[in-house]
């Protein structure tokens, strides 16, 4: 398969969803094929355990270390200073405020968001974001699969909450074009047609906010378009 994409490709993009919904394993592949740079998640706030464990202040604690981690992260970027690079990264740095709404205090929230209207301004708005949807279910069979203790942790209703935030989140975004993708009945590793599939679909342009599923999936469906 060729290189994409076939037009000026968006020089940030940034791929958004639930845990285990395949955000890091998208994003290594399209920074292959673009060849380009990689921004990864924070993975070892120190926080997350107590705060899985529901430990008194831990929410806010864990939720201020993501937001000042993932603000150096975006800095550091510094697009201006290569007019074509293009970087692909495996979150998107306003949803940090989705698990801020989630879990924090009345209280926590009103000072987290000074910090975060501080720290936002500052960081670049991306051209491109993927969000990656799926089922509570399949993504709890995902995290069983996966057997990490931490995330065995979760609660099915901490995940489904989690789930709905998100959807929530991104039936309002409208600051970057937005490409939803119900990944249910994807399998980027296992099935290399429905990798080729997306791949092809984003040598053209998205434009506002398109919803998109593999030919496979959707059994002759089309792809349809909204506002959010």
């Amino acid at each position: 398969m060729s290189g994409l994409p076939d037009y000026e490709p968006p020089r940030l993009i940034a791929i958004e969803g639930p845990i285990r919904v395949g955000k890091t394993t998208l994003a290594d592949f399209l920074a292959d094929r673009l060849h380009a740079e990689r921004l990864r998640d924070i993975e070892n706030n120190p926080f997350l355990g107590d705060f899985y464990q529901e430990k008194p202040g831990a929410a806010f604690a864990a939720q201020l270390y993501f937001l000042v981690h993932r603000f150096h992260q975006y800095q550091a970027l510094d697009l201006a200073s290569t007019a074509r690079r293009v970087v692909v990264s495996d979150y998107l740095f306003d949803k940090d405020k989705v698990f801020a709404n989630l879990n924090l205090s009345d209280l926590e929230l009103a000072l987290y968001d000074e910090y975060f209207a501080l720290l936002a301004e500052q960081v670049p708005i991306p051209d491109l974001v993927i969000y990656l949807q799926a089922k509570p279910e399949t993504l709890r069979r995902r995290i069983e699969k996966k057997n990490v203790p931490i995330e065995n942790a979760i609660s099915d209703d901490y995940l489904e909450s989690v789930v709905k935030a998100y959807e929530h989140f991104f039936f309002h975004y409208h600051s970057s074009d937005l490409l939803v993708i119900d990944t249910s009945e994807i399998d980027f590793v296992g099935r290399s047609e429905d990798l080729d599939e997306l791949l092809a679909r984003l040598k053209q342009p998205v434009k506002g906010t398109q919803y998109y599923l593999p030919l496979g999936s959707r059994r002759g469906a089309t792809e349809t378009e909204g506002n959010g």
